[in-house]
């Protein structure tokens, strides 16, 4: 049965986020539905950068390293971030690349964990995280040893040689979503750290990282925290572990970094997991996202993206389930994040297809057809619309075209 055309026009009537679309430089028509992957332009944004580069780089030059507080942003913008992800001021660090915070967090974490040299995680766990547990394993000449196992395995294979637990909370394909607490409580019964990477669940879902007795977590900001492409990530460590010793002791981690002292000597508190110096203009957008994620109330993005994402379910199951879509996220919301994702076997095609109507999603190989589900900026109409773009395709076999059989460089 077709949802009543009155029932989406009365989802957005009653929207209370419906005023944040305005805050986007979105274009008329487009439908994007890639916000889990790069999240879109905030429009103010587009004055602080200007007002970064113009008038804090070019008329203020060095001086603007206090003059315009650039030295305090990794620190003034990681509190921000905490209030998000229910972490205390003092324990996240805005900076440097999701990447490089894992190999930190991991590696403090190990610092942590004497006589214990294993560091889990699971097979399916997004490629960046396991590369950088092998990266160490390699460098490490033996001293630490990786082990990847299935994800329904994890929790039974804690035991008492493994140091480090590395999970993702919001899987990047399925948009599974792990009990945070339960596992972290199961990791610490078996003497275990945990490292959460956030990078799907940041601006998207509650998270309660105090509350949840996290250790470490990391976590990007340019999906749901509209930072832009390539922005800084961040950094959580509990308070409990300010004592450990990062591996990646650069010199804005120094407790004096401007005396410049020949030894290292770690900075107090969540500084020392500072490594390089901060790069200014990301920061900069970084912050206009992370203000506006900060002017929404969490309750009400978290019902909204349910509420969309059951509407995309059912439609796309109501509209189009006969040309084969499989749906692979969880049906249930309480165990979905803020991605919906369905396999079939010219998905790659069909995000091509989707591209050309003005729909942005992406895929995933090897057969993933991924929907961002984006709250501030996306209506239920859209989602609608988006559905009879994607049936359209279907009846038409716009997705059967040789250009959209070669595989770009991103996907």
């Amino acid at each position: 049965m077709n949802a009543p055309l009155n029932r989406v026009a009365m989802l957005d009537a009653e929207d209370p986020l419906r005023h944040f679309r305005d805050e986007f430089a979105l274009r008329e028509g487009l439908i994007y539905l890639d916000g889990n992957s790069l999240g879109a332009l905030p429009k103010r944004a587009i004055e602080q950068m200007k007002h970064s580069v113009s008038e804090e780089w070019g008329e203020g030059l060095i001086t603007s390293w206090i003059g315009a507080d650039w030295v305090n942003a990794p620190t003034r913008i990681g509190d921000k971030i905490a209030k998000i992800i229910g972490a205390q001021p003092g324990e996240v660090i805005a900076g440097e690349s999701t990447s490089i915070n894992i190999f930190k967090a991991l590696t403090a974490a190990h610092y942590l964990q004497q006589g214990r040299r294993v560091l889990l995680s699971e097979t399916t766990n997004f490629p960046t995280d396991n590369y950088i547990m092998q990266g160490l394993e390699r460098f490490s000449g033996g001293e630490i040893e990786t082990r990847e196992v299935d994800p329904d395995a994890v929790l039974d294979a804690l035991d008492e040689d493994v140091s480090v637990l590395l999970l993702t909370q919001v899987h990047y394909k399925t948009a599974a979503l792990r009990d945070m607490k339960a596992v972290t409580q199961k990791a610490h019964d078996a003497g275990v750290l945990v490292v959460w990477d956030l990078s799907h669940s940041t601006g998207a879902i509650p998270v309660d990282l105090n509350a949840a007795e996290a250790d470490f977590a990391i976590g990007c900001g340019y999906k749901f925290l509209n930072g832009g492409p390539g922005a800084p990530a961040f950094l959580f460590a509990a308070k409990r572990h300010h004592h450990a010793q990062p591996v990646l002791s650069g010199w804005f981690g120094h407790a004096r970094p401007f005396d410049f002292e020949i030894k290292f000597d770690p900075a107090p508190g969540i500084d020392r997991f500072q490594c390089g110096t901060p790069p200014v203009l990301g920061m900069s957008a970084l912050e206009s996202g992370v203000d506006l994620m900060l002017e929404a109330d969490m309750t009400d993005i978290r019902a909204k993206s349910i509420g969309l994402s059951e509407l995309f379910i059912e439609l796309v199951e109501e509209r189009c389930g006969e040309f084969g879509f499989e749906l692979i996220c969880p049906r249930n919301s309480s165990e979905r994040g803020s991605h919906v994702a369905f396999a079939h076997p010219n998905a790659y095609e069909m995000i091509q297809a989707l591209k050309a109507r003005d729909v942005i999603g992406d895929f995933r190989a090897p057969d993933v057809m991924r929907f961002g589900i984006t709250p501030l900026y996306l209506s239920y109409a859209e989602i609608e619309e988006a559905v009879e773009r994607l049936r359209s395709i279907c009846i038409n076999r716009e997705w059967d075209k040789p250009e959209y059989r070669e595989r770009a460089a991103v996907t």
